[in-house]
């Protein structure tokens, strides 16, 4: 009877340590995001006013942006390093056609658009013709359109009224409407709506299925009849798209067109999408658990500014944070 109850004991503990420690890790990452906030709100009276909350979204807008399309190449089982020099050159291209060429707005972020999409192309090609691994063939469109970019704007930075380097004079201006784009609430709004629109896409349709499962069996998926070389460069593509589209919102945000500006949004959005693979207990790339990670970068580095930690510091506090938050996420004991 001893040992019956003693077996039934150990039974019963085993069993509540398993449901914690699946509870940890589909949740440990929104878990770091409420210590953050707690420890946050307690150290500073300011930080949960409304400005900085709205301060807090305004900062995530462009990374998350950024990092749902770096969620589309992960379906695939594909990882897209090219990101960072996209944002740049979408950034040089609007704002040339503003300052250097005059046009109006809509032309011109829809050229600037386009002409990115170059990217995804090459990125198709090498991956899927070439059968070159995706880190590699991303990383090596990473170095070539950041040359591009900087190529493009003859190694300097553009603005209103700032002349070409050859000494040609400018005349465009940067429209107010474009302006709007990067600011509150049209920046939020727009990161919103594109989370949402890739949660849906993701999950509620037959193309979001399909490159699930091309991710996670490209010959199943190859043998199910779904024409897997088109969803690797759709992926690619969307990819691409979202980079560009953040790169267009940077220079809104900041209105000109900077060297490597969209290089800075490389780590954080890969960060937040692999931080996203295990929110709610996903277990896959998907979009609000990428937004949960791009809250919980952008929640950390806006508590760091607030409490003055040096600049060449934060990377330290952010890294470990970081890696706390996936520790947590991923990290199961032995059964």
């Amino acid at each position: 009877m001893v040992t019956a109850k003693s077996e039934s004991t150990v039974r019963n503990t085993q069993s509540f340590w398993k449901r914690i420690s699946d509870f940890i890790t589909k949740w440990g990452t929104v878990l770091t995001v409420g210590v953050l906030i707690l420890y946050f709100s307690l150290t500073l009276p300011t930080f949960l006013t409304y400005s900085n909350i709205l301060t807090i979204l305004r900062s995530i807008a462009i990374v998350t942006v950024i990092a749902t399309g770096v969620t589309f190449s992960l379906t695939v089982n594909g990882f897209d390093l090219s990101i960072g020099s996209v944002a740049t050159f979408a950034d040089s291209l609007v704002i040339s056609m503003f300052v250097w060429y005059q046009m109006s707005t809509f032309p011109s972020i829809i050229i600037a658009i386009s002409i990115t999409l170059v990217v995804a192309l090459l990125n198709s090609f090498l991956i899927i013709k070439m059968k070159i691994p995706d880190l590699l063939a991303t990383l090596s469109t990473m170095f070539m359109f950041e040359g591009v970019a900087m190529t493009y704007t003859g190694g300097g930075s553009i603005s209103e009224g700032m002349p070409r380097l050859d000494g040609t004079p400018t005349f465009g201006k940067i429209p107010h409407t474009f302006k709007l784009i990067g600011q509150e609430p049209y920046i939020i709004i727009i990161m919103f709506i594109i989370v949402l629109i890739a949660h849906i896409f993701l999950n509620y349709t037959k193309h979001g299925r399909y490159l699930y499962m091309v991710g996670g069996n490209i010959e199943a998926a190859r043998l199910s009849g779904i024409p897997v070389d088109k969803y690797r460069a759709l992926a690619y593509f969307i990819s691409t798209f979202l980079a560009a589209l953040g790169g267009v919102i940077l220079a809104s945000r900041i209105g000109s067109a900077q060297i490597n500006a969209g290089a800075g949004y490389l780590m954080p959005s890969v960060a937040a999408a692999f931080i996203g693979y295990s929110v709610a207990g996903a277990g896959k790339p998907n979009a609000i658990g990428t937004f949960v990670g791009a809250i919980l970068v952008g929640v950390l580095e806006n508590g760091l500014v607030m409490m003055s930690v040096p600049y060449y510091s934060m990377n330290i506090v952010k890294g470990g944070v970081l890696a706390l938050a996936l520790m947590l996420t991923y990290f199961k004991k032995d059964e």
